[in-house]
């Protein structure tokens, strides 16, 4: 990757589990090639790990304010993270 790899953590908040968020924000990332996972956690958000430019997570964080139609985002916290130059793609994580 020849750009300047970002790496952010975003917590989605809100509901946000069992409507499709984890499938759909990997639709998304694959469409602005980010690398990085999406995962559920055990207090009922969403985790991702995202590294791209900055322009492309910026472009994540926006939508995973809105998320699925059926999704009710209540809050999403973004928070600097260590670029992982091992991931190649984005996954969904369990």
């Amino acid at each position: 990757m020849n750009y300047s790899l970002t790496a952010k953590h975003i917590v989605v908040k809100g509901e946000v589990q069992g409507v499709f968020f984890r499938k759909t924000a990997k639709q998304v990332a694959e469409a602005l090639n980010i690398t990085g996972w999406v995962k559920n956690t055990e207090e009922g958000n969403v985790e991702i790990f995202a590294q791209a430019s900055e322009d492309k997570i910026a472009q994540l964080t926006e939508w995973c304010k809105q998320g699925p139609p059926r999704a009710e985002v209540e809050d999403v916290e973004v928070k600097d993270a260590k670029p992982d130059q091992n991931i190649k793609q984005f996954s969904i994580a369990y």
